[in-house]
């Protein structure tokens, strides 16, 4: 039986994950846009800003046939209090699918339990899947059968790397993860994953061999309080041209966006002749789209 949610990837197998990235594929090649989900809807329960998220969602289902209804945190009887539970049980009574971001991963599952419907991470504290399946299938995109053997995280141990922490477990390659003390990513997922994961004490080491590398802001959102004092942890820790001659000769640069040019990369970074971050962001919609299908399709 396939799994109900997609909160992270501890319930998905390869074969499942793979099915997924390479049906995105199929999708964006053939730009199809069946009605397999005619007349079902997607609630978008939002408590957090969002660009790709919200667009790349919002036009996958309407692909597929659906609807979608927007929710923002103000717009619920959550905001007043209400408990998790019973808005989950009220949604998923009068919805086919729901997409949650927020700010508690704990939160996510406690709604999950509670929803009759499939649940969709679309972000939270902890982790954020939807990015790593469109990384995925843009490096399948970009090298074809080549194998996936190494990715270089540099950066803040955040939601994004440990989503890719779990990916290395599954599809079993290695990370290199070159991060300031005290920024690490989650620590069970390091444990659970240490054959495949690496923390290294310098950006040389990560970058070799490396066929991604990948990077995100140095403040997340709701961490902008301390901005500060992190701008002096991260000096270091960034991503620019000449990093990429360090890693694999195949090797892509990603960042899941938004970017801040000048900090965590160069300002060029993004026009690098091996950034991908452009076809990565697009590629949010056609895996989103083969993701919906998976979790909903007859």
């Amino acid at each position: 039986m396939r799994p109900k949610h997609f909160l992270n990837f501890e319930d998905y197998s390869k074969e499942d994950l793979v099915e997924i990235i390479n049906r995105g594929i199929v999708i964006k090649n053939n730009k199809e846009t069946s009605e397999d989900l005619n007349k079902k809807t997607l609630a978008l329960v939002f408590q957090k800003p969002s660009t790709r998220t919200r667009v790349s969602f919002e036009i996958a289902m309407n692909r597929l046939g659906g609807n979608t209804l927007f929710l923002s945190s103000s717009e619920l009887q959550l905001s007043r209090g209400e408990p998790i539970p019973d808005t989950a049980n009220v949604l998923s009574s009068m919805t086919d699918v729901i997409v949650l971001r927020n700010d508690n991963h704990e939160e996510l599952v406690l709604f999950s339990e509670n929803s009759s419907v499939p649940v969709i991470n679309g972000l939270t504290d902890l982790f954020h899947p939807c990015q790593i399946l469109a990384d995925l299938m843009t490096f399948k995109e970009k090298n074809g059968n080549s194998e996936l053997k190494k990715v270089c995280w540099i950066g803040d141990g955040n939601n994004v790397c440990n989503s890719y922490i779990e990916a290395a477990s599954k599809l079993d390659f290695e990370m290199s993860i070159f991060c300031p003390k005290g920024s690490e990513p989650y620590l069970p997922l390091l444990e659970n994953g240490k054959e495949n994961i690496t923390i290294v004490s310098s950006k040389k080491e990560a970058l070799h061999n490396a066929q991604i590398v990948t990077t995100d802001v140095w403040t997340s959102m709701n961490d902008e309080v301390s901005s500060k004092e992190r701008m002096k942890t991260f000096k270091n820790f960034f991503v620019e041209e000449k990093d990429m001659e360090l890693a694999s000769s195949e090797a892509v640069f990603m960042h899941c966006l938004p970017a801040h040019r000048g900090e965590e990369i160069s300002f060029n970074m993004l026009e690098h002749d091996k950034s991908v971050v452009w076809q990565q962001a697009e590629n949010r919609l056609h895996v989103q789209q083969s993701l919906l299908e998976f979790l909903l399709a007859n």
